[in-house]
């Protein structure tokens, strides 16, 4: 009898301890805490998402160089227009666009690819600034956006004021491609009193700034005449002044394009490094956890072994 009761016990505390060891991983997932085979997969999907993020900071890297060759080539290439249209101003929170007038065309330059950090939020919300500024000055204004990032953000704010947007725009950006967005803005209209580029301006590969130029159309007569100092012949000094206005658009949105693809890839490399190292800081925390269920687990089974064999000595 006592030995058949001991065979009972025995076979008892085997039964409970499997039935506790199927039970516990529920208990702890009621409670909201996560079972190791979840923390297990937590831990594979980010160091899986962690591989993606670091692959995707090389790419940048690399598209960064070849940004920048081109970049420092077009700074050169657009000193001429400066002679014309004068410095850019800086985005600033004080700057008050005085230099904009009355029925200006903005052209804000922005990405149609996201994970680039807060550099087309800076452009949109530069915008809607200028915007914003513009309606208090009774000045109106209207929008050409290039780039779908810019026109997602903008349509909500300021989706009456845009009138043309050109996005899935190809890189790396070429002269070209300068060339198709001008036409695009000029087929916007031509009755506007001046065309706003708007653009992130490239000063390293951690830095980049907001800035915004004014380009006025050239008067071919007036107080406001351009190129007095040079000579033309009858009656084609308008259609010359008209063409070299276009040109000049069309250059300036080249060299703008140019210093918004460097930023681009300089906030995209940037923000990948940044997730990446924020990967690896919610691994070790994901693997502290899943040590601290491992070994509580195994504790659990401990005490409950060391229990039945208590039960059954006694």
């Amino acid at each position: 009898m006592p030995k058949l009761l001991i065979t009972m016990l025995s076979t008892s505390v085997r039964v409970t301890s499997r039935v506790a060891s199927k039970m516990a991983p529920m208990a702890i997932a009621a409670r909201g805490m996560a079972t190791e085979k979840q923390l297990f997969q937590q831990i594979n999907s980010t160091k899986n998402i962690m591989k993606i993020t670091s692959s995707m900071k090389m790419v940048s890297a690399a598209k960064l160089k070849g940004d920048e060759n081109r970049l420092y080539a077009a700074r050169p290439y657009n000193k001429w227009a400066e002679t014309i249209t004068g410095d850019s101003t800086p985005m600033e929170d004080e700057v008050e666009f005085a230099n904009i007038p009355d029925n200006a065309l903005i052209v804000p330059l922005t990405s149609d690819k996201g994970l680039c950090g807060g550099i087309n939020s800076f452009i949109s919300r530069g915008a809607r600034t200028m915007c914003a500024k513009l309606d208090a000055d009774g000045k109106k204004s209207s929008l050409v956006v290039v780039g779908d990032k810019g026109r997602s953000q903008m349509r909500r704010m300021v989706g009456e004021k845009i009138v043309s947007a050109a996005t899935e725009v190809q890189t790396p950006y070429s002269f070209d491609l300068a060339a198709a967005i001008t036409a695009e803005v000029l087929a916007a209209g031509n009755d506007y009193s001046a065309i706003v580029i708007l653009h992130n301006k490239f000063v390293n590969s951690a830095t980049y700034i907001q800035e915004y130029k004014v380009l006025s159309p050239m008067e071919s007569t007036g107080d406001s005449e351009a190129l007095v100092s040079y000579e033309f012949e009858p009656d084609i000094k308008n259609e010359v002044l008209e063409d070299l206005s276009e040109y000049l658009l069309c250059s300036q949105l080249y060299h703008a394009m140019m210093e918004a693809a460097a930023s681009e890839q300089s906030a995209r490399m940037a923000a990948m490094e940044n997730a990446t190292k924020n990967a690896g800081e919610m691994v070790d925390a994901l693997t502290l956890q899943y040590n601290r269920a491992r070994q509580a687990r195994i504790t659990t089974e401990l005490i409950e072994i060391i229990s039945g064999a208590s039960a059954i000595e006694g």
